[in-house]
């Protein structure tokens, strides 16, 4: 029975290719990473340019999408219409993630990228 020659490659080699390798991993990991934030960068600069999508009195239904805590330390939701931020005070008990509910623009923030709501009525 014949045996094959074994190809022999040297133990830097290896480790130069390795580095390598690493680094190409590294360089686009962070190449993808710049562009998401690039790209998220925009989409903020355009929200700030555009008029909201919401009015000051009018009622809006949307799905609260988190919770956050107020200034004041009161619970608010956290929702979006039209992709327009909307925190949502004076809620009941039992509300989670998810549930739809219909609030009433009060007031916008510095710049009109969101805005302060009070709670109306679970859908």
């Amino acid at each position: 029975m014949e045996t094959l020659p074994v190809v022999g490659i040297d133990t830097p080699y290896l480790w130069i290719v390795g580095a390598v390798g690493l680094l190409l991993v590294v360089v686009v990991y962070r190449w993808r990473g710049s562009s998401d934030r690039r790209q998220s960068k925009r989409a903020h600069d355009a929200a700030q340019q555009r008029d909201p999508p919401v009015e000051i009195g009018e009622t809006y239904a949307f799905g609260i999408t988190d919770f956050s805590e107020h200034h004041s330390g009161e619970r608010v939701a956290v929702g979006k219409v039209e992709g327009f931020v909307l925190f949502v005070e004076d809620l009941p008990g039992g509300l989670s993630k998810g549930d739809v509910i219909e609030a009433k623009v009060l007031s916008f923030n510095q710049g009109h990228t969101s805005a302060d709501a009070t709670f109306v009525e679970r859908r």
